[in-house]
Formats: C-alpha cells, structure tokens, sequence
C-alpha cells in the first residue's frame, strides 16, 4: 500500500516506555508531535510501550503522565497501553508464520557475536538492531506446522522480499534522515537483506517486539504521522517491509534531531541530571523548557 498523503485527520503520537523518567529528548519528541498534530488541526495520542515487563513500572508510567500535563500536552482518553495487545501481537505472528516467513531461533547475543566475528563471515556488519544475524537458525526449508510459542522468531528477509515481489518499498520522510535526505526514500530490497538481514519479531520473554508491535499498534490507532528521533530512522525499513506483508498503510515519518548532553552524548533515562522532573522541582516553567529545546 502506498503511504498517506492527505493531511486531513492527521494523527501524531508519543509513546514512551515507562522504565524510567522522561528527560528533555522525549519533551522535545512530544512537544513536536503534540504541536504538529495542533497546527493541522489533528489529534496528539499517548502510547504506553510496556512490553518489557521485567522493567515497566506504574509508577513511572504515572510519572510520564504528570509530566506531559505539566508540559501543557492534552490527549484523549483512554491511553492505549501494549500489555493490552497481545493478542493483536499474536494474530500477526501467525499470519507471518502461516507465510512461511518466521523461523525459531535460540541463539544468544553471545552466539551472534561468535558467529558473526568467525573468519569465513569477514567483518561484522551492523543494523539497527546492532550485529546483522549471521542466519545460524535459518531453515533450508518453509517452516510448517503449529507456530512455536515461548521461543524467539525472526523474519527471513529474503523470503520476506520474495513475498513482496516487484513492489516499489519506499516511505516519505517529513524531517530528516541522519543524511538530511527528506521526502520519498527509496528502501533497496538487497540492502534489506544484506544490511538488516533477519530481524527478531518475537522475543522469548515478551512474546513480541519493538518493530512488530510499533507497527501494528500506529495501525490500529490510525497514526498517520510518525515522529521519534532519528536513531529509529534506520529502522523505518523494516516496519514498512512489515506493513507491506500485513496490508497495512504506511504513515508519514519525521525523523527529528536528538538532544545531546555537553560532552555531544545522546541523553538516556539514567540521565536524571536532565529528566523533566529535576528541571520542575528546581524551580523552571513549561515555556522555560521549550526555550532550552529551540521550540
């Protein structure tokens, strides 16, 4: 499917993780959707990505909360939250495994890192999920039967690509790849292969994944424009590899800058120096924060 390219009933979100405190670079991900979807006369939603359980906490989840009405950010209710979409998560994963395009793998971090480093492979390549999987699991042929549960699973990219078949991959890109490349971005199904290569969907622990579980639930609340930093901008490849195989719409991206620390650093959630929190307890105002932004 080809991506939107109406403007009306735009729809932007911000869906942080509730693992820690919000700092500036997520103020400045949801001030910019918030505004985006305000000028265009559109809607700002809230997604709770709490798939980790092991590291989700409702007292940060209530945190994020306080934090964006401070911020002077409104959304409707209720709030989708992901530990309510398994589910969804689960019908997909069957339908991809029904294809014949996921394979189990139990390979460890350790074991990629071996692989991909042994003498035959050359030198490691990596992609937005670090080291490309050096296809250790991979099956010689279709995977059948029952899906495997409580295993992880990755996407064979190159039957994934023979699936799609001649059908031009591309996304529009609204603010800036790391390149500063904007508008139509082609996405070549070789790199696919070579530079992504077979991407986890399914995590044994969590029964799913970032890059499923982005993609169906901007889907399911009509998001017609994505906007997140461009460390994700890589990783736009693959969530429109997924949309393609599951009929689904591709959305407008607008990857923006990333805020930084003094030393150049991209901040984290353990930068509680800068959480949003710390900066309203000493003592600045809402506009004071958007200034520090250039917003």
């Amino acid at each position: 499917m080809a991506a939107r390219s109406e403007r009306a009933g735009l729809i932007t979100r911000f869906a942080p993780s509730p693992t820690g405190p919000l700092h500036l670079g997520h103020a400045y991900s949801a001030c910019l959707a918030f505004d985006l979807a305000r000028k265009q006369g559109g809607t700002f939603l809230i997604r709770i990505e709490d798939i980790d359980r092991q590291r989700a906490r409702p007292e940060w989840e209530a945190q994020i909360y306080e934090d964006l009405n401070w911020l002077g950010l409104t959304w409707p209710e209720p709030v989708m939250r992901q530990s309510d979409r398994q589910p969804a998560y689960e019908a997909a994963l069957d339908r991809l495994w029904d294809m014949g395009l996921l394979y189990p793998c139990s390979c460890s971090r350790r074991d990629i890192q071996e692989a991909a480093s042994a003498p035959q492979e050359g030198v490691p390549r990596l992609g937005p999920d670090g080291l490309v999987y050096p296809g250790t699991c991979r099956p010689g042929e279709l995977p059948t039967g029952v899906r495997p549960r409580e295993t992880a699973l990755r996407l064979d990219m190159r039957r994934a690509m023979q699936r799609i078949g001649p059908e031009r991959l591309s996304f529009v890109e609204c603010g800036g790849s790391p390149g500063d490349e904007t508008g139509e971005i082609g996405i070549s199904p070789e790199a696919l292969v070579s530079e992504i290569g077979d991407v986890v969907l399914a995590r044994r622990d969590m029964g799913t994944s970032y890059h499923l579980s982005v993609v169906l639930d901007d889907a399911a609340q009509g998001v017609t424009d994505v906007v997140r930093g461009r460390d994700l901008f890589e990783a736009t490849r693959i969530h429109v590899v997924l949309q393609r195989l599951l009929g689904l719409a591709s959305p407008r991206y607008l990857h923006h800058r990333l805020i930084r620390d003094d030393t150049g650093k991209r901040l984290a959630k353990r930068d509680d120096a800068r959480a949003i929190r710390t900066y309203r307890d000493s003592g600045l105002s809402p506009q004071d924060i958007r200034a520090k932004l250039g917003l």
